[in-house]
């Protein structure tokens, strides 16, 4: 083989195995993604049905319910519920009327099955996107409602 023949197949070697690297590089990102759905995105169908993924929003007051370790509780946007079901010890500080994120799975009854909950760590803090969703889904409801008082 000629030499400049051996260098080309050597580019061409080289050129292949970064192509397959950067490849299984980019499959091992797209695998460990976690996005971030609202219980709206999760009612609209949204949501991935067989991926991991996080919600967010508030717990719904009244809606927490213990049963030795597991725990079922309505995540809330103002727009819709969605219930959570997890096995574990919840973080200290989880409260009812409080921002949560809970990352999991959606089962085939429409529960999300969550395997970590994480809960806000002072007063001010909120997840920005769930913030966002949360403020989205008030000025949802708030257009929706039909202007009381009036005379027809």
């Amino acid at each position: 083989m000629k030499p400049r023949h051996r260098r080309a197949a050597l580019i061409v070697a080289g050129v292949a195995v970064l192509g397959v690297a950067t490849a299984l590089v980019l499959s091992a990102f797209r695998q460990n993604l976690v996005f971030f759905y609202t219980p709206s995105d999760v009612a609209a169908n949204k949501a991935p049905a067989n991926q991991t993924f996080r919600v967010g929003g508030l717990v719904e007051t009244g809606s927490v319910k213990r049963e030795g370790v597991r725990v079922t509780f309505r995540v809330t946007d103002t727009a819709q519920t969605i219930t959570v079901a997890y096995d574990g010890i919840l973080p200290d500080l989880f409260r009812e009327g409080k921002g949560v994120v809970a990352e999991g799975r959606i089962e085939p009854g429409g529960v999300f099955r969550a395997s970590q909950v994480l809960a806000k760590h002072n007063e001010n803090y909120m997840p920005p996107e769930a913030g966002r969703a949360l403020e989205q889904a008030e000025k949802a409801r708030r257009t929706l409602k039909v202007p009381t008082g009036s005379s027809s």
